[in-house]
């Protein structure tokens, strides 16, 4: 990793472009510039800018501006801080090279990503890599280290000398999003690794959902500064007055920022407020962009525009404690920048990342990096047998007609809760019921060599045929597959190590669609248009097997995690979040 990447060692270079020495590189001239600091609007300026740096901000740039400076003429535009998006989750169906123009043409020119996708599959070496993809790009992306918090104990917890490395690079901020529950359950787990971060200087981030009063308290005061899991105005107020930075979404996960937004009629200041996406779908990303689209949505929900622009860069930039390089316009800074029509119109007609123009009128002007990611980042699922359909058999107790088991019930997509019945023995089996709703649901070690699998029960899934599996199933290193019928949850399965990760949906011994995700099982190589259309196709072909939800493949992936409520499913067995403790399919 390069050192001081993000250190100017050419300061007097920018004293002297500034004293009229030396000449600017680039100038934008006749602009309005949004002054996040003092919250102005300056009239008829000009900025100057020296390599990747801001040198001044004056009224007359005649002094800065010699034969072989790039001039710009804002005609009377207005110039606000580049975007930078302060939750999200790039290591997410698609590569830099794929996503990066999206971002770079909506004006985003620095984010902040989560790394624990990475982690289970590729250990600290596949968090590397997937760090490094994104260095030597157009923009700047910084990340939090995997806290790796996980229902599976092969998978939960990170070694303190690994988080130790991650820290110490420039390009890790922090401690990636440590959920509450699990550290109320667990301190002397993940303890330890809040205070490290905290000692070397660098934030813990939050996850709170569904946390308040004193156990909220409790969480906050153990060092977490920020949560992006408020859904609802009260929520969001109460997390500000305990003084830590509230992270409204509006992505591909979530859409809180409607429900989020009538705190602007408080009165109460919002320079703790940010606005994130906390990842963008393929489709999502197509149809709106990204964090521009967040911005411009907030304005039209009524959000001052200045207090707006502020939510996505200078509020963003003092929480993470980067605001000496990004986040405003001013002497010293990083020259990223965005020169819109006008304060309340997020369309970029020009975007500076660095220095230099990235995009123009929505267009990508500089292609990202190509990154050649690792031999091991790229088989990462390991299968040492072909499954069968007796690998999702449930044994039910020997000599018993009926058992008691427990279910996982699907309250919405992502919301689950525990569900105990009786259910029929056959042929010292339990079975699945179609009428019922009842369907099997499994989750396979896919890079351990044992292959460890537990099999257990759904309900409210609505599939009436088929099977749908996914390699990316959050916070473990888990194949997760749910179906209907037991040989086309192996079809399934083992078409995913052929892919080397991936989403599969199959039916009478047929695969229907199919999304590769080679790059660690949770990352495609293919074009984002295709992906696009493979999600669609997938997503489709689930729902005519039944699956009653707007989003299957979320649905599906997010069974294995300790983030969202009640009973999930790991390698190892059921989880109750409620006490985090591994119990198992039937009722003693």
């Amino acid at each position: 990793m390069k050192k001081k990447m993000f250190f100017n060692q050419n300061k007097q270079t920018l004293m002297d472009v500034a004293a009229g020495i030396q000449k600017a590189d680039l100038v934008i001239l006749n602009c309005k510039i949004l002054n996040v600091y003092t919250g102005e609007i300056m009239d008829d300026h000009s900025i100057c800018i020296k390599d990747k740096w801001i040198a001044c901000i004056s009224q007359d740039a005649d002094a800065q501006t010699g034969p072989n400076t790039l001039v710009i003429d804002a005609k009377g535009m207005t110039v606000i801080p580049g975007l930078i998006d302060g939750h999200t989750h790039l290591a997410n169906y698609f590569s830099p090279t794929q996503f990066l123009p999206y971002a770079i043409a909506g004006g985003t020119t620095c984010m902040v990503t989560e790394t624990t996708e990475a982690y289970p599959v590729a250990g600290i070496d596949g968090v590397i890599d997937f760090i490094e993809s994104y260095q030597d790009q157009p923009v700047k992306v910084f990340n939090t280290a995997p806290v790796m918090v996980s229902i599976s104990k092969a998978t939960n917890g990170i070694p303190e000398d690994e988080l130790e490395k991650l820290l110490k690079r420039e390009d890790v901020l922090g401690l990636g999003e440590v959920y509450w529950q699990s550290m109320l359950q667990y301190p002397e787990r993940i303890l330890p690794l809040m205070n490290m971060t905290l000692a070397m200087g660098k934030t813990v981030e939050g996850h709170s959902a569904g946390a308040r009063g004193e156990k909220l308290a409790a969480y906050v005061g153990a060092g977490v500064s920020s949560c992006h899991e408020p859904i609802t105005m009260e929520q969001a107020l109460e997390r500000l007055r305990m003084g830590i930075y509230v992270m409204a979404r509006e992505g591909g996960v979530r859409e809180d920022l409607e429900a989020i937004s009538t705190i602007k009629d408080l009165e109460i200041d919002l320079r703790r407020l940010i606005l994130v996406t906390d990842s963008v779908s393929p489709e999502f990303l197509m149809k709106n962009g990204t964090l521009e689209y967040v911005l411009q949505k907030a304005i039209k929900l009524g959000f001052d525009p200045v207090d707006a622009v502020r939510m996505v860069t200078l509020n963003v930039a003092e929480h993470f404690g980067i605001d000496h390089m990004v986040g405003g316009i001013a002497p010293g800074r990083f020259a990223d920048l965005c020169i819109i029509p006008d304060i309340r119109t997020i369309k970029p007609a020009w975007v500076i990342s660095n220095g230099q123009v990235i995009a123009r009128d929505g267009e990508c002007k500089v292609l990202p990096r190509v990154h050649t990611y690792s031999p091991k980042s790229l088989n990462s699922v390991n299968l040492k047998k072909t499954f069968s359909q007796n690998d999702f058999q449930i044994q039910a107790p020997t000599g018993t007609k009926k058992a008691e088991v427990r279910i996982i019930e699907k309250i919405t997509q992502l919301v689950t809760k525990e569900q105990i019945l009786s259910m029929p023995v056959k042929n010292n089996q339990i079975q699945v019921d179609i009428e019922k709703d009842i369907i099997k649901i499994a989750a396979v070690d896919r890079v351990k060599k044992s292959n460890q699998c537990f099999t257990g029960l759904v309900s409210g899934v609505g599939m009436k045929q088929g099977a749908i599996a996914a390699s990316a199933s959050w916070d473990t290193r888990d194949i997760t597959v749910m179906g209907a019928d037991e040989a086309d949850m192996a079809l399934a399965v083992n078409r995913i190590g052929q892919l080397q990760g991936g989403v599969v949906v199959c039916s009478n011994g047929r695969v229907l669609a199919e999304l590769p995700m080679p790059i660690m099982g949770i990352m495609s190589d293919l074009s984002i248009e295709q992906i696009a259309g493979r999600t669609k196709q997938v997503n489709q072909a689930a729902k005519e097997l039944g699956v009653v939800f707007e989003d299957p493949i979320l649905s599906l992936i997010t069974m294995t995690s300790p983030a969202i409520p009640y009973l999930k499913i790991c390698e190892e067995g059921l989880v109750n979040l409620k006490d985090g403790k591994t119990i198992g399919l039937f009722v003693k």
